[in-house]
């Protein structure tokens, strides 16, 4: 393979990543599925005769009749986003037909018959990602009542609605995919993913990424559940971020009355058509009871700490995977964390995008932790309990999941698996190495595939190595000198 960095230590953590991903299926349940293990490589032997596009990929075909897809950004005449754009008709979503072809035993063409056919509304999904020549998308699949349809994608579990990423800004093409996949392996819950090629209104797209979006469902997403009639009572996903366009799922809680949390909070489950007024309230409330308590000088005692409120598992493992990757977004925007009815909270991650020293500025100038500053680890970052917690977790994961060796391994085994995947992606896309570069200084910004791949394990290996050094500096968080006002 063209793109494989090749040399002795490499080909040393491949193995031991084989070896180690092998050994860490075998320890657990229900293993997750990471596509590139599980499907079907590259095959050149396709009986097809090249005049159409030929895959071992999904492929993704979209036809929106020729109609522009709404959600481009509006800019205003002094170059602020003053909104999206929507359909003809005002909508914020348009109509339009998916065929998903994705039969794991062959490979795929864009004449072949589809393993699923449904029309979909579709509109262009992100923040910053809006922006970006390649687009993102949001689908939901739909009956021609126009009736949510709940459907298998990709071998993923039944729902009606997915997110269409597009690596544009992330020229490694893998960090979602990646780190999706490793979260998953360490939390209760992290979003399914697939690989897939998209062919829009006839026109080739690229490389792009199914994923799941983040809510309840049927044996996947979160395990959490509905609302109960004529009751305030159900599980609820919260999202810090810029809210939403919705005023009646924005709440305001304990953290954003204080301005200790200076984004905002918004209900992203239930959806609208479930909630109640009230349900509202009860919500809002018990969440500022949670950040009231959290942030009291009980936080930490028996009769009202912080530990009866919260997975504390699960918050540890969101600091250490978005630590680990330099996810700084996290813990103030694309932000989630859930609860079902008596139940604790719990994280889930969101967007590595930008994770892994792919931001603008460089996320290791200087060197440091960051997540201790965010919005709930401010507090819980001061008890020694949950700090000792996180740092034997740290070294109990830098054996496994966040080795070196499993994740050179892990690299190299994507790179493998897309194949001549990568060089049709960059046949549209390949401009941006010259023309888009968005880091700075300018020389972080890779100059073909093979250097953005081996940028991103430059980094695992230099951030590895400094946080091997560096973890037990967090213990200055939980300091007596640091917290005589908030501990007993």
């Amino acid at each position: 393979m063209k793109y494989r960095i090749i040399s002795v230590c490499a080909m040393l953590l491949l193995i031991g990543g084989a070896m180690a991903i092998g050994s860490l299926d075998a320890e657990g349940g229900e293993p997750r599925v990471h596509q590139h293990l599980t499907s079907r490589g590259p095959d050149e032997s396709c009986d097809c005769d090249g005049s159409e596009l030929c895959t071992h990929l999904p492929l993704v075909i979209l036809d929106t009749g020729g109609q522009k897809i709404p959600g481009e950004p509006i800019i205003d005449s002094a170059n602020n986003e003053i909104g999206y754009t929507t359909t003809a008709e005002g909508e914020a979503m348009l109509s339009a037909h998916i065929s998903i072809i994705s039969d794991e035993t062959r490979n795929h063409h864009p004449s072949d018959e589809p393993d699923l056919e449904s029309d979909t509304l579709i509109r262009i999904r992100g923040n910053s990602t809006r922006h970006f020549d390649k687009k993102s998308y949001l689908l939901r699949l739909t009956d021609e009542d126009g009736s949510y349809r709940h459907e298998e994608v990709m071998g993923m579990d039944a729902h009606y609605e997915w997110a269409l990423y597009g690596p544009y800004l992330d020229k490694s093409l893998m960090r979602n995919y990646m780190w999706y996949n490793i979260a998953g392996e360490i939390m209760d819950y992290a979003p399914n993913v697939r690989f897939c090629e998209v062919i829009l209104n006839g026109t080739y797209q690229g490389l792009y990424v199914m994923v799941e979006t983040i809510t309840n469902g049927k044996d996947c997403r979160l395990n959490i559940s509905e609302p109960v009639d004529g009751t305030t009572s159900t599980g609820y996903l919260l999202r810090l971020d810029r809210g939403t366009d919705d005023e009646m799922k924005d709440i305001e809680t304990f953290t954003e009355y204080t301005y200790r949390n200076l984004q905002e909070l918004d209900i992203k489950y239930p959806r609208s058509g479930s909630l109640t007024p009230e349900m509202i309230r009860a919500i809002a409330q018990e969440f500022s009871d949670f950040e009231k308590s959290l942030y009291s000088y009980d936080y930490d005692t028996d009769d009202y700490g912080y530990y009866y409120d919260i997975d504390v598992g699960s918050f540890i493992d969101y600091f250490i995977i978005n630590e680990f990757t330099t996810n700084y977004d996290a813990g103030h925007l694309s932000t989630y964390i859930y609860k079902d009815i008596g139940g604790r909270y719990k994280m889930v991650v969101w967007d590595f995008n930008s994770a892994c020293d792919n931001y603008v500025e460089s996320t290791l100038t200087p060197r440091r932790f960051e997540m201790q500053v965010n919005v709930w680890f401010y507090m819980l970052m001061k008890d020694e309990y949950f700090v000792e917690r996180l740092i034997d977790r740290y070294h109990e994961l830098r054996e496994s999941y966040l080795s070196g060796d499993y994740l050179a391994g892990y690299i190299n085994d994507v790179v493998d698996y897309l194949g001549p995947a990568i060089d049709r992606n960059f046949e549209v896309w390949g401009y941006t190495f010259e023309e888009f570069r968005p880091l700075q200084p300018d020389e972080r910004n890779p100059a073909d595939f093979e250097k953005a791949v081996r940028q991103m394990k430059e980094f695992i290996y230099d951030r590895s190595a400094w946080m091997d050094e560096h973890i037990d500096s967090l213990l200055q968080f939980s300091h007596e000198s640091k917290n005589k006002k908030f501990n007993h």
